[in-house]
């Protein structure tokens, strides 16, 4: 796929995924949709790429939906709004279970489905002088449906409830204090503080491990104690199987380093 609106590169293992509509702060639309979908499919597949990181040119990461995507939305057949819905929505599932860290860099606005954008990767790196983040559709009549299932998992329900019912924009700073963001940056920090993390996967981490944990993460979430527990003992078995544990537990007790 040829992308317009992202730009999509791959370097020392790490794949950088750029949205870049800079003139329109990166703002969602149907096609954005479609070229991240198949950015992060083509991130799954490509054995070279260990990490991905996520960011926007410009003045801001995402600054929710375009306006003339949300005109033609006004406009939509509920069979319409629909499909749209769950594009979306396999967009947001494919971030949140391809089997590679994923780390959002957010500069500037991160508002609505921009918010959610960032809310599905696994780490946010955040700008402390210019990020912020906001749920904001309520203030508009609409209601952040789709991420709302992955910010609870994030931050809890209190904490997701507020933002979503009140539609407020909160800091970088602020973000941090509630467990959406993970780190909170100088500006000028941002992208090499990104890399230097990406950096530190690659180098410290099993591809495999990696894999696995992101599988773990995601499906024990609303199990039972006991589903989950015992999920989680059956994957553990098949762990210890893989050449990636049997290489790193004779290194280990070799005292050698291990290149992952």
């Amino acid at each position: 796929m040829d992308f317009t609106r992202i730009k999509y590169c791959v370097e020392q293992r790490i794949c950088t995924v750029t949205l870049s509509r800079p003139e329109k702060h990166n703002a969602l639309d149907d096609l954005m949709v479609a070229e991240l979908t198949a950015a992060f499919q083509a991130a799954q597949k490509d054995t070279e790429t260990k990490v991905v990181l996520l960011n926007g040119e410009g003045e801001s990461f995402c600054s929710g939906a375009d306006l003339a995507y949300l005109q033609r939305m006004s406009k939509f057949d509920f069979n319409q709004n629909q499909e749209d819905s769950n594009t979306l929505m396999r967009l947001f599932l494919q971030i949140y279970t391809v089997r590679k860290p994923v780390i959002a860099l957010v500069r500037g606005n991160a508002l609505a489905g921009g918010c959610g954008l960032a809310t599905v990767c696994d780490l946010i790196v955040a700008s402390k002088e210019t990020a912020r983040f906001g749920y904001t559709e309520a203030r508009i009549g609409f209601i952040p449906a789709i991420v709302s299932v992955f910010l609870v998992r994030r931050i809890g329900e209190g904490r997701a409830r507020e933002l979503t019912l009140r539609g407020n924009i909160i800091s970088a700073d602020e973000a941090h204090k509630i467990g959406l963001v993970n780190h909170v940056v100088p500006e000028t920090e941002l992208d090499q503080f990104g890399l230097s993390l990406a950096s530190e996967i690659v180098r410290s981490c099993s591809t495999s491990s990696l894999g696995l944990i992101k599988e773990l993460l995601s499906r024990i979430h609303g199990m039972s104690t006991t589903d989950a527990l015992s999920y989680a003992a059956n994957l553990n078995a098949l762990t210890r199987m893989t050449d990636d544990c049997k290489k790193g537990i004779e290194a280990f007790l070799k005292k050698e380093p291990m290149k992952w």
